[in-house]
């Protein structure tokens, strides 16, 4: 379900969409990778200068000077969609911050696969998390969004290896998994963020438990359905 309140200032969201007609929005590494720095270049109240050259370039300059619009506690990119877990930071922070990453990668992706345009399937969808078993499990589940590709019955805990199915997520480079594991790999998006919650020498124990046992009907109340 979607909240159609306009999101407010340090309430925490899931925040999710999908290419147009389900279409793939991330085709290699470098599609990845852009929109990833768009998630970390973007999260400014500030306008963007030089964008596309220091993007181009992948260098990480004048991010400690942000004046942040958000959040971002937990994220994934699958082939056709994202997830995020935000906190906005300032009034209409997730409304600004989410135009200019979805114009931003658009206009990219559009440029570079000479294609014109919508991208995604409307606009983003922004659920408020309400209740605290929500905001509990919803970094589980993002974090096990990469299983489509390998356990499609993960989401009925169906898993038949659960070690190997660690293995895998462990191994999916698009996703914030290895920082709450303790193992530093996107400072620049998350910034300490997600650490207010959880236990990073825990984690990896705390998700093989919920993937194996977790309540599916969590599940359902605190996520869209893919």
């Amino acid at each position: 379900m979607t909240n159609r309140n306009k999101p407010a200032t340090e309430e925490i969201y899931h925040v999710f969409n999908r290419g147009v007609e389900k279409r793939k929005v991330f085709l290699d590494v470098k599609d990845h990778q852009r929109f990833l720095n768009n998630l970390a270049f973007f999260n400014d109240k500030n306008p963007a200068l030089n964008i596309s050259y220091l993007l181009n370039k992948n260098i990480e300059v004048g991010l400690q000077y942000r004046d942040k619009l958000v959040e971002i506690m937990a994220f994934v990119l699958m082939p056709n969609h994202y997830h995020l877990m935000i906190k906005q930071s300032k009034e209409n922070g997730i409304t600004e911050f989410m135009r200019k990453v979805g114009t931003g990668y658009t206009n990219y992706f559009n440029q570079k696969y000479k294609r014109v345009g919508p991208l995604f399937q409307g606009k983003y969808k922004a659920q408020i998390l309400k209740k605290n078993e929500h905001f509990i499990h919803l970094p589980y589940y993002i974090h096990f969004n990469p299983l489509d590709l390998t356990e499609h019955s993960w989401r009925e805990r169906k898993i038949k290896n659960a070690q190997k199915a660690m293995d895998f997520l462990k191994s999916y480079k698009w996703s914030s998994l290895k920082d709450y594991l303790g193992i530093e790999t996107y400072p620049s998006i998350l910034n300490g963020s997600f650490k207010e919650f959880t236990d990073t020498d825990k984690y990896e124990t705390e998700i093989t438990e919920w993937l194996t046992e977790g309540d599916r009907e969590i599940v359902k109340q605190t996520i869209d359905s893919n």
